[in-house]
């Protein structure tokens, strides 16, 4: 065993020893090394690609249009006809009101109504026998018209239709429970198409415009859609200005209520040349990138455009197939010899 760890001990010395050897053979500085062999740099070649120029936004979500339908007397509601998710035509009866309430005078303007008809029923029949005026049959027809008005508002007090055609949304009765007057009773929204208003900075809502392509992403999903309108003028609360973007939503994945994230394409090039702001270098006030020309290291100046995430666009300084360091370019100078690693 001694001998086993002994020989060891000397195989760790003579490779120490091969090591110091090699260390002591080459003395050359760093600086020496890159002049001599090139600064490692790796490259990229310059290629046109898509470059895009997004702005995000948090966002609910409403239908295209919307309205509510509210209690036009307080009292207890006596049936619900609809349910959340049932689609309504404007007009059909959502729910009503016990017709004996005193505020909503339905008794009165029914009786009134059907006096009023048996009046005009009688006076007709007379004029046709010449019997009265035919200033008599209209003053009969004008009050008949107005008993049927006064029957179709205390109609509305008891009896609540949809306001519009679409989808009921919101619900906030119940039967039997008493509501008060004014209390909004449903909420009606036409969901084939949802909409959703986002705040623009005043420093981006000159790219905000209408008609530009926009997308909203809700668990996971992404559905398209555009900007339909800009304000004109800052919104004092919000210190923004206030766009609307609409979303297709055939299927009716999107929900009423809920928030989205929202992005807007505000700039779009499908061959732009592109670096990373890493790429870039400053001096002062221009910016310039490392290009490779036969094997030296050259300052290219550039003319950065729009800025996204890590990416810059360059408008001009840069053309389709030119080499570029992308890692090193700290370490160098111009004119340094370089050498690429793969």
């Amino acid at each position: 065993m001694k001998k086993v760890l002994g020989f060891m001990i000397i195989i760790v010395m003579i490779l120490l020893i091969i090591s110091c050897s090699q260390d002591m053979e080459d003395t050359r500085s760093i600086e020496q090394i890159y002049r001599e062999e090139g600064v490692p740099v790796r490259t990229m070649t310059v290629k046109p690609m898509p470059f895009k120029v997004e702005r995000s936004y948090h966002a609910v979500l409403t239908g295209i249009e919307e309205s509510s339908a509210y209690a036009k007397v307080g009292d207890k509601v006596e049936k619900i006809y609809v349910k959340v998710g049932d689609y309504v035509n404007q007009d059909q009866i959502l729910l009503t009101f016990p017709t004996n309430n005193i505020k909503a005078r339905y008794f009165q303007a029914k009786v009134g109504y059907e006096n009023a008809k048996l009046a005009y029923e009688r006076i007709a029949n007379m004029y046709q026998t010449g019997g009265i005026s035919k200033q008599q049959l209209d003053n009969a027809k004008a009050n008949l018209d107005v008993s049927e008005a006064n029957l179709d508002a205390a109609q509305q007090t008891v009896i609540v239709k949809a306001p519009i055609s679409g989808y009921v949304t919101r619900v906030n009765a119940r039967e039997t429970e008493n509501v008060k007057k004014e209390a909004e009773l449903f909420r009606i929204s036409r969901m084939k198409k949802m909409k959703a208003r986002v705040w623009v900075s005043e420093k981006d809502v000159m790219e905000v415009v209408r008609g530009i392509p926009a997308y909203a992403i809700w668990n996971n999903r992404r559905i398209d859609g555009k900007v339909v309108e800009v304000d004109m003028a800052i919104d004092p609360k919000k210190q923004a200005f206030g766009a609307v973007v609409e979303f297709d939503n055939p299927q009716k994945i999107l929900k009423f209520g809920i928030t989205v994230d929202v992005f807007i394409e505000t700039y779009n090039i499908p061959d732009a040349l592109v670096v990373e702001l890493k790429d870039l270098v400053k001096e002062e006030d221009q910016y310039f990138v490392y290009a490779i020309e036969n094997g030296l290291a050259v300052k290219k100046p550039v003319v950065p455009g729009r800025r996204y995430k890590l990416y810059v666009e360059i408008l001009e300084g840069l053309s389709p197939g030119d080499e570029i360091i992308v890692e090193g370019q700290m370490l160098l100078e111009p004119e340094a010899k370089v050498r690429i690693i793969e």
